[in-house]
């Protein structure tokens, strides 16, 4: 195939446009103070935002392509989108947790504490849980986003992409 489509600049766009819609997804969270929470519908949202920019963007290099479009071009379109917005939404989280709202960390080890007393922990497992939660609360939560989200990522690639792929091969 001579005239393959530039999957560089439908993964960069898409991927921008994932990002700023994460971002605002998680800044309208914060303003209606729902940031400490975690719950069923935040994350299903999450996941269709997700899979709604991965169908879209392999949809978009399919038609720029002819029709065509592998496997592996669809995973890899997913992905590189996923890990830009991934990026950006790591970016958002700095800044949201040093400039934003700098007591962030701070909120979530009093939620965190209070949830491990409702749970029935002995003060001596609290006590290690919070030093644990205080000297690792940055790198779980970058690491959680990155290898969460790529992991995701992955999934809904991969599903979508056998879904949606058209070789040249099936054509005859």
């Amino acid at each position: 195939m001579e005239n393959q489509a530039n999957s560089k600049s439908i993964i960069l766009n898409y991927g921008l446009y994932y990002g700023l819609v994460s971002v605002i997804l998680s800044l309208i969270m914060y303003a209606l103070g729902m940031h400490l929470e975690q719950n069923i519908v935040q994350m299903l949202l999450g996941f269709a935002i997700m899979i709604a920019f991965i169908i879209l963007a392999s949809k978009k290099f399919k038609n720029d392509n002819g029709g065509f479009m592998s496997w592996g071009q669809g995973v890899k379109i997913g992905m590189g989108i996923i890990l830009i917005g991934i990026i950006i939404s790591a970016l958002y989280t700095y800044l949201f947790t040093s400039f934003i709202e700098p007591d962030f960390k701070n909120q979530i080890i009093e939620k965190s504490i209070v949830q491990w007393e409702d749970a029935g922990m002995s003060s001596d497992q609290i006590e290690m849980s919070l030093k644990m939660t205080e000297d690792y609360f940055y790198l779980s939560l970058f690491g959680g986003m990155v290898i969460g989200g790529l992991v995701l990522g992955f999934i809904f690639s991969a599903i979508t992409s056998a879904i949606i792929k058209h070789t040249e091969e099936e054509t005859y």
